[in-house]
């Protein structure tokens, strides 16, 4: 009986795209049919168009949350693709034979629920899996699997019959999970109905072409169709498909992909080396191209041990029985003549080479979601396509008005992009990561990282769930996080969003939210935190287009219920006073951006709050160190708290604690009183050696992030005081630690500080 062709490939296998387009011109079919989602035969048009650049994967997603999506991705070395490009060139009729993607989706959905339920159950039995039979094959090879593949198949000249042969014998050696085996013989008993659909349809068997994984060429020769019955039988899940560009990376094992290589740069070079010359030109084309990234990296390369490393690449495939040299046998060469026996040399050269940065395209008009078309319509227009790589790239925005320019657009590019950014970043979308500010005082510009990842386009995708546009669902997701916000600043965090994204009307449901989630509640960290959100919108409201009105009262409301209830909240311990004192650096920044908050009770505040005795000692001291800086405090009151504070009276821990609040803040005018420093070395002598111990903790932290110029600046007054030379003094102080010290030093983590 007549039967048709099974052509078992490995789905990245450029020697398999080679025989099998040479065993289609053979065969000359009248219908190919490829492992692949059924239903999606749509996407083959895209598939064949010329200006279609390989790597491109099939997305199919469901359509409702939690998104669940499904990958089939293709390089141009693809059998499948080699397949597909074929039947187009010859015009002859090709599809898809697989399960559909909605039957693909539903199983994944059931996956999950019954991972869920045996989660709590008892661990299935230990099977002979896929994964252990290739563990085993290295460990009897000695060689990678990836490696036993290249030498014994890529460089075969009767790929179909040893293919074939392997998947068999796979297929036998292998136990895989009963869930596994199920839904493979699914598939295969679905793609087997395909085939009967055609022969039924009037196509001979013998002038059908099947292109699938070695794996389940047995399958489909023993197995029998699916039935009517059993076909209407499998679950469905509602879904939509996309296609999408996708990249090298990602294509590669290394990325997680299980039906991967671990270098797709590398397996694209043998497709074009087995289209030129033959597998023989390929060590040429891989050292060169090495030797090149090499030296474009700034390293020296000489010809000739790029000659040396040809020669000994072609002995170890010699000495390893292969006809041509495999990757791991280029990779030995190379880093013995070229990486001088150190693989870090060539480490970024052989990335580059291996695995490489291409990242595939797609033209325009290709089947998308409407978000999808949005955001491409935007990269061009905001002139973004550049950063569209797989390389990480800079982008500082300048979000002042240009006026060097006639069109309003041009003149508001970079706020557009801003704009453009915060949506994406709003909606997950790992396309841009926004970088802390450089300046101070100043906040027109902004700093951008840029990288395309094929994980950002199924972002994209999932998006399309809560809107049409970029901004549609950048709209949705801030509504309904501000919805389910619990806390004010939960809620202007949500705010500060939709400010930074352009996007008033959710900025104002934010304030709403904010406003109805009663502020009098609120914990002196969150008010303040709060307070400073909604600050950046007023101060550069007029920057991006945004109207700060509405803002203002709220912020001094804020204000006013901050300066009521600081001073209670002085009233901490040790772990609270950081909170605190944060709150208060907050408050005192809030006050001195806003003409319209009361300067007078704020001042007053600070000097209750360094005066009271009864308040935590730390938040006193900050208190001090901000009237300080503010010029509202002269050097006698400094004198006076410190003689107070610094005193034999004062427990250590107390008096060390208020130092370290002083030392919060304006450390440069600290270190210039050397008054300061008199007082305090006056204070440590009169301490007991106990009491030395306690205090010295308190200091040690205090003193934890001052820069070393600081602390060496600190230790020339000690110089001064001591009445040695300053610079010795100061050498002495910051040489390293002696073991004796040290063990000193560690004995204090010991140390009893009771309730501390």
């Amino acid at each position: 009986m007549n039967k048709p062709t099974f052509f078992g490939v490995r789905h990245l296998s450029p020697t398999a795209a080679y025989h099998l387009r040479r065993a289609l011109d053979e065969a000359q079919p009248r219908l190919v049919l490829v492992e692949g989602p059924s239903d999606l035969n749509g996407q083959m048009e895209w598939l064949c168009h010329p200006e279609t650049q390989f790597p491109a994967a099939i997305l199919a997603y469901t359509r409702t949350p939690p998104v669940r999506t499904i990958l089939w991705p293709f390089a141009i070395y693809s059998p499948e693709i080699q397949a597909i490009l074929w039947a187009h060139e010859h015009q002859v009729e090709c599809r898809f034979m697989d399960l559909p993607s909605s039957v693909f989706l539903a199983f994944r959905e059931a996956e999950e629920a019954r991972a869920a339920e045996e989660d709590a159950g008892p661990p299935e039995e230990r099977q002979e899996t896929t994964e252990s039979v290739y563990r085993r094959l290295e460990t009897l090879t000695g060689e990678e699997h990836d490696t036993f593949w290249e030498r014994h198949f890529e460089q075969t000249e009767d790929y179909r019959s040893a293919a074939n042969a392997f998947g068999r014998e796979l297929r036998a050696a292998s136990e895989d999970s009963r869930l596994d085996r199920a839904e493979n013989i699914v598939r295969e008993a679905y793609m087997k109905r395909v085939i009967q659909e055609a022969v039924d349809a009037g196509v001979t068997a013998e002038k059908i072409f099947c292109v699938c994984g070695a794996f389940h060429v047995a399958g489909l020769e023993e197995n029998a169709p699916m039935t009517d019955e059993e076909e209407a039988s499998l679950p469905r899940a509602e879904a939509c498909a996309t296609l999408m560009p996708y990249s090298y990376y990602r294509l590669s094992s290394r990325s997680g992909y299980g039906a991967g290589n671990r270098a797709p740069a590398y397996f694209g070079l043998l497709w074009d080396a087995l289209n030129g010359e033959g597998l023989k030109q390929a060590p040429y084309l891989y050292l060169t191209r090495l030797a090149a990234a090499h030296r474009k990296a700034g390293n020296l390369v000489s010809s000739a041990e790029v000659i040396e490393a040809v020669r000994l690449a072609d002995t170890l495939a010699g000495m390893r029985g292969s006809r041509y040299p495999t990757l791991a046998d280029l990779r030995d060469a190379s880093v013995t003549t070229m990486g001088h026996g150190q693989f870090s040399e060539l480490a970024l050269a052989a990335a580059d080479t291996e695995i490489g940065k291409k990242i595939g395209f797609l033209p325009e008009g290709v089947a998308r979601t409407s978000v999808q078309e949005d955001f491409y319509r935007q990269l061009k227009e905001l002139r973004l396509e550049k950063f569209r790589t797989a390389e990480l790239q800079r982008l500082d925005l300048d979000l002042r008005e240009k006026l060097n320019v006639k069109s309003e657009t041009a003149a508001l590019a970079d706020l557009r992009r801003s704009f453009f950014l915060h949506r994406l970043r709003v909606l997950g979308i790992h396309f841009a990561a926004l970088l802390p500010s450089r300046q101070e005082g100043a906040n027109w510009g902004e700093y951008w990282e840029l990288r395309w990842t094929p994980e950002a386009e199924i972002e994209i995708v999932e998006s399309a769930l809560m809107g049409d546009t970029v901004q549609g669902a950048a709209a949705y997701a801030l509504k309904e996080r501000a919805d389910n916000s619990t806390s004010i600043s939960q809620a202007a965090a949500i705010f500060q969003d939709a400010f930074l994204c352009g996007m008033p009307a959710a900025a104002q449901h934010a304030l709403s939210v904010l406003q109805g989630l009663g502020v009098d509640a609120a914990a002196i960290a969150e008010v303040a935190e709060t307070a400073s959100r909604l600050s950046l919108v007023v101060r550069y409201g007029d920057l991006r287009r945004f109207d700060p009105a509405p803002v203002e009262p709220l912020v001094q409301q804020l204000y006013l219920r901050a300066c009521l209830t600081l001073a209670d909240a002085c009233i901490c311990d040790a772990q609270a006073a950081p909170a605190v004192t944060k709150a208060m650096d907050q408050l005192n920044t809030l006050q001195l951006s806003h003409d319209f908050l009361e300067q007078d009770r704020w001042i007053a505040l600070l000097e209750e709050i360094s005066d009271r005795d009864d308040l935590n000692t730390r938040c006193s001291g900050f208190a001090m160190a901000i009237l300080l800086e503010r010029g509202e405090a002269d050097e006698d009151l400094l004198s006076r708290e410190v003689a107070r504070r610094l005193s034999p009276g004062v427990p250590a821990d107390l008096g060390a604690g208020w130092f370290e609040g002083l030392a919060g803040k304006n450390r440069y005018a600290l270190i210039a009183r050397l008054s300061l420093w008199r007082q305090l070395d006056d204070y440590l002598s009169t301490l007991d050696d106990e009491t030395f111990r306690r205090a010295l903790v308190f200091l040690r932290r205090a003193f934890a992030d001052f820069s070393p110029k600081e602390k060496n600046d600190i230790a020339e007054n000690l110089g001064e005081i001591w009445g040695v030379n300053p610079q010795q003094a100061a050498e002495l102080l910051m040489n390293e630690t002696t073991q004796a010290e040290q063990a000193v030093l560690d004995s204090l983590s010991d140390f009893d500080f009771d309730d501390i």
